[in-house]
């Protein structure tokens, strides 16, 4: 393992939004906060290779445990989103088309999963059906360590 903790420290702060990109990548930069956050200890309550990370990992054809070898490695973001456009199986566009369907998701919209969002965003008093995923979780991480500052 690299001996150069970097990264933040999930116990006191929140990854960045998943709305943050990194090249044309959004969920990227969380991601990366996550993993680095796992290999150095300092998770907290958030999880590596969660439904939210495989909603990346999975359309771009990337597989969590070679992405968390090429943090491990010490990868800074750039060389991240690098190794992201070598091993990705999308084309620029398509990237930027994925970033910009996942910024609009709602999971509201999917019957399967609509009970499961109304239950989430009603903790904060959002309307499920105008709340992105994205703004969801924005919320969620802000109100999170509003509560144990």
């Amino acid at each position: 393992m690299n001996n150069q903790q970097t990264g933040k420290d999930l116990t006191k702060e929140a990854p960045r939004s998943p709305k943050t990109r990194l090249g044309d990548y959004v969920i990227l930069a969380r991601t990366l906060d996550k993993c680095r956050a796992l290999l150095w200890g300092n998770i907290g309550e958030y999880h590596f290779d969660c439904p939210l990370d495989n909603m990346m990992f999975g359309p771009l054809g990337i597989k969590a445990d070679e992405f968390k070898a090429e943090v491990e490695g010490g990868a800074s973001d750039e060389e991240m989103v690098q190794w992201m456009q070598s091993h990705s199986t999308m084309k620029p566009e398509e990237v930027q088309q994925w970033s910009e369907g996942m910024m609009a998701a709602n999971p509201y919209e999917n019957p399967e999963k609509r009970d499961w969002f109304v239950e989430q965003v009603s903790v904060y008093k959002l309307d499920p059906a105008t709340t992105t995923l994205f703004d969801w979780l924005d919320v969620d991480d802000r109100e999170s360590y509003k509560q144990t500052a």
